[in-house]
């Protein structure tokens, strides 16, 4: 039987240059599930301490962080044929099990024999043998350390009453990844929670943004408003999605924090 590690321990200005139908909850939302292997959408770059950062958005809340020899890949799905002109991944992480994060044919064909895994134990649990002995299981608050970089979870969940059946409290991950000197925070599914306002540092956030399952832009624009990442990401807003227009014109105005969108179902 595959031996699970697990991970309990408290937790512990950014240049860009730019470079060159989902299910949430079990419901479509959009074509996200195209199998196309070409990426649309150009990356940029996070210049860190420790050299640069290319951070490549692939598709609603999958997209990748490579640095040196390392690529950091969040809750990739959507089968292998996505992936194919992409470098396989050295190190997954994963928020949750719902179908739009969490998909074990796609770890299955972008997991090496070797490459290791973030996950909260409702994934683990999911993964096969072969996956499971690759995985550490990471509680909320837990720290850690992937492809040579700090990072901590940090709760994901809903707040509205009639949203509370999607993310429940104490399940997910979102994910601080250290690198350098420089913060990215990748949110997973979450409401405007007080676990994020209290985040500091950040230089890079993903904000998810779609309702009913995660929160509107405005919601997503009180959080930004509070623990002010230099640059916030709105993904996870299904194909022609209208909260990250709502988003940005909630930002208008706002100084220091830079609102990034992209065609994350290009």
């Amino acid at each position: 039987m595959p031996q699970r590690r697990i991970v309990l321990a408290g937790l512990a200005a950014a240049p860009f240059l730019p470079i060159a139908d989902m299910c949430c909850g079990g419901h479509l939302v959009g074509s996200a599930f195209a199998q196309s292997g070409e990426i649309s959408v150009q990356p940029d770059t996070l210049t860190t301490s420790m050299g640069d950062v290319v951070i490549q958005p692939i598709n609603h809340a999958t997209f990748t962080l490579t640095f040196g020899k390392e690529i950091v890949l969040f809750d990739p799905v959507g089968g292998a044929a996505r992936y194919a002109k992409l470098k396989k991944p050295t190190a997954i992480m994963v928020t949750h099990a719902h179908p739009d994060h969490f998909d074990v044919p796609t770890l299955e064909a972008l997991a090496g024999p070797t490459t290791p895994l973030i996950v909260p134990e409702v994934v683990y649990t999911a993964l096969s043998d072969r996956l499971k002995k690759q995985a550490t299981v990471v509680a909320n608050g837990g720290t850690g350390t992937i492809a040579g970089v700090p990072f901590s979870a940090i709760p994901m969940y809903n707040t509205t009453p009639d949203r509370l059946k999607y993310h429940v409290k104490g399940v997910g991950n979102g994910y601080v990844l250290s690198i350098g000197d420089k913060k990215v925070y990748a949110d997973g599914d979450t409401e405007d929670i007080p676990e994020i306002r209290a985040l500091t540092g950040i230089d890079v956030a993903f904000l998810p943004m779609n309702i009913p399952y995660t929160q509107t832009g405005e919601q997503a624009a009180a959080a930004a408003k509070a623990f002010k990442p230099k640059v916030a990401y709105p993904y996870h807003y299904g194909k022609d999605g209208p909260e990250p227009a709502k988003f940005a014109a909630a930002m208008q105005g706002f100084d220091g924090v830079e609102v990034r969108q992209r065609d994350w179902y290009a």
